[in-house]
């Protein structure tokens, strides 16, 4: 078989360049070594995630806030078998939409592992195995939790994240080495199921990449839940002992300190994951950390083979590799796409939520950048105060002299979609003032981008 163009991996970055490609005009294949489309982000990151997030929220606010808001509820209860089943739900239907979104677009898939036998052809070994031939390719094989040396996972009590959204119990004390997205994610569906919380972290905050004031906020909030935080410290080992994790670190003074949990999940970031490729039959070079090397157009150093997503570098965010999914199809069709990575929003869904886009006060600062802060706290929000979220607040950051927006941060409820005006703004390169004086609707949390304009504008805000 020919076709124009093949991807190899399902993630989103991979299923959206397929569909692009389909309408584009290409005859295309795509091939998934797994028996479900949708790669990491549907089967066991994002989606699966959000739907514990979700559950484990409707369960706390049951606990802790339902009396106040006149609600008793008697004998409650966690199911934790339903909220698993719930969850695999979920992800069952993601995944048969996306099978759904192939058929629509007459896209072929190819199961079983890609393999380049030369540019232009490609293995494919699954139940059976198949050489097919292609025009291009799109590398789209995403990433694998990165592992820390002297510890040795089992899968049972030293888990991944994979295997913390399948969990059969309830941890009493879940250790998490990392303070990133994933483990505070994770930590939070079960510190709300009742466990306790402990975070381990090499730096010396939580999302240590987001605006510094995001994490000061979020750490706040956890410890409400429960969490316990160690940071400047450094793992050497976690090893298991019957029913119980022993973890061994050192701490900011080099003592060695113990910790010990029921069970421990290392989430110390993600790495590319381009093995069974055989890059090395076709030249594709890669750098120190194992991700493919592109250029501007994210083709490789082969001329016809491309590669997005997380097996690239830039940020690991599923809705990055989808623009680069598109990007790639509509270059190869000769238009002229593009994508400002600057304005790639981070999201961390947790609650309260937490969300920023452009550039930190931490990274202005380091270019020597004169820039003015805006700020606005949600609690002085009245949507905030009568659904109880009053926890976080919206940050803006303007250059001095023209008033353009270089940065917004945010932590509250559902900042994860209000993060979307900000981007907006920024890629139409709006002031402060621009977004200071749109009409934004009462009562809404969205009422605190416009006051934190107007704070930026010329320290103006009107409800504080």
């Amino acid at each position: 078989m020919k076709y124009d163009v093949t991807i190899i991996g399902s993630g989103p970055g991979g299923y959206v360049a397929a569909i692009r490609c389909a309408q584009l005009g290409f005859k295309t294949a795509l091939i998934e070594k797994y028996n479900t489309l949708g790669g990491t982000c549907l089967n066991v990151g994002c989606i699966p995630s959000k739907a514990l997030l979700d559950s484990s929220e409707h369960y706390h606010n049951a606990a802790h806030n339902f009396k106040t808001h006149g609600i008793d509820v008697a004998d409650l209860k966690i199911n934790l078998t339903q909220m698993i089943e719930r969850k695999n739900g979920v992800v069952k239907q993601t995944c048969e939409g996306i099978d759904y979104l192939m058929k629509k677009n007459k896209i072929d898939v190819l199961k079983g592992v890609g393999s380049f036998i030369t540019k232009n052809t490609i293995k494919v070994s699954g139940e059976t195995e198949q050489t097919i031939e292609t025009d291009k390719v799109i590398i789209a094989t995403g990433s694998k939790p990165a592992l820390l040396p002297g510890i040795e996972l089992d899968k049972k009590r030293i888990i991944t994240s994979t295997e913390a959204l399948n969990m059969t119990e309830i941890p009493k004390h879940l250790i998490i080495i990392g303070g990133g997205v994933i483990g505070l994610e994770l930590g939070s569906v079960y510190a709300r199921l009742g466990a306790k919380v402990s975070v381990i972290e090499y730096t010396n905050a939580i999302i240590p990449t987001m605006d510094a004031t995001l994490g000061k906020e979020l750490q706040r909030s956890l410890r409400k839940l429960g969490f316990e935080f160690f940071f400047n410290h450094k793992v050497k080992s976690a090893k298991v002992n019957g029913n119980e994790v022993a973890v061994i670190a050192d701490n900011e003074k080099g003592e060695e300190v113990s910790f010990s949990g029921d069970y421990c999940l290392v989430s110390v970031g993600r790495k590319a994951y381009t093995a069974g490729l055989n890059l090395e039959a076709v030249g594709i070079k890669v750098d120190e950390r194992g991700r493919v090397e592109t250029d501007a157009h994210l083709e490789t150093n082969v001329k016809g083979i491309y590669a997005i997503g997380d097996v690239v570098k830039g940020a690991m965010l599923a809705h990055k590799a989808e623009e680069e999914g598109v990007f790639v199809a509509e270059t190869m069709a000769g238009q002229k796409p593009h994508i400002n990575y600057n304005l790639i929003p981070g999201v961390v869904y947790t609650w309260p939520e937490v969300a920023g886009v452009g550039a930190t006060e931490e990274e202005l600062k380091k270019d020597g950048k004169k820039y003015k802060v805006g700020s606005f706290p949600m609690r002085a929000l009245g949507r905030a105060r009568a659904s109880m979220d009053i926890d976080g607040l919206v940050k803006i950051l303007a250059d001095a002299e023209t008033d353009e927006v270089l940065g917004v941060h945010m932590i509250g409820p559902r900042v994860a979609d209000l993060i979307a005006e900000a981007v907006t703004a920024m890629e139409f390169r709006a002031s402060a003032e621009d977004i200071a004086r749109m009409s934004h609707a009462h009562p809404t949390y969205a009422e605190a981008v416009k006051e934190a304009a107007l704070a930026a504008t010329a320290n103006r805000a009107l409800h504080i």
